[in-house]
């Protein structure tokens, strides 16, 4: 266990991070997931906006990689190109 003051406190941070990290992770993928089940292309095309927004503020925050964004939102826009 840490036994310097600032070590704890860094025990604190980390740890209140992680579960702010986690939280906002899992409302993008769910995001994401109510996205790739819509139908409707304007209704869609709205909600992608939103979604491409959380993904790039996960993005610059390093809570997921720019890589990973980047794959999502093009492959939300193919989803979203495809549909009628």
């Amino acid at each position: 266990m840490a036994n310097h003051k600032s070590a704890l406190k860094r025990i604190r941070q980390t740890e209140s991070r992680r579960l702010r990290n986690r939280y906002y992770a899992k409302t993008a993928r769910n995001a994401v997931r109510r996205l790739r089940a819509m139908t409707d292309k304007a209704a869609a095309q709205e909600s992608y906006v939103k979604v491409v927004a959380m993904l790039d503020r996960l993005a610059s925050k390093k809570t997921i990689s720019k890589n990973k964004a980047s794959n999502l939102k093009s492959k939300l826009a193919l989803h979203i190109n495809k549909l009628a």
